[in-house]
């Protein structure tokens, strides 16, 4: 993944909150890009398109070791942290 327009960093502790949970959004919409564009994807809809990315991520986390359960724990630890103004890195 590269950097620009299509995939930009987090923008950083300094800018405002909404700014920085607009800038998550537009990371995750680039995200689920590929899986919308592709042919499968085009007959999925939103929803179903969210399952397989977490169902590919859990077969990842297989594949590499990874304890997929305990970064969604931490995953869902930074969103409340984010949705609440905090901004946990």
């Amino acid at each position: 993944m590269t950097d620009g327009p299509e995939h930009e960093p987090d923008p950083g502790p300094g800018v405002p909150h909404d700014a920085r949970l607009d800038a998550a959004v537009r990371r995750a919409s680039a995200a689920l890009e590929t899986y919308t564009l592709s042919g499968d994807g085009w007959r999925r809809g939103p929803g179903e398109t969210l399952t397989r990315v977490l169902a590919d991520l859990l077969h990842w986390s297989d594949d590499t070791q990874r304890d997929f359960a305990a970064a969604m724990s931490r995953a869902r630890a930074l969103h409340t942290a984010e949705r609440r103004g905090q901004g946990v890195r």
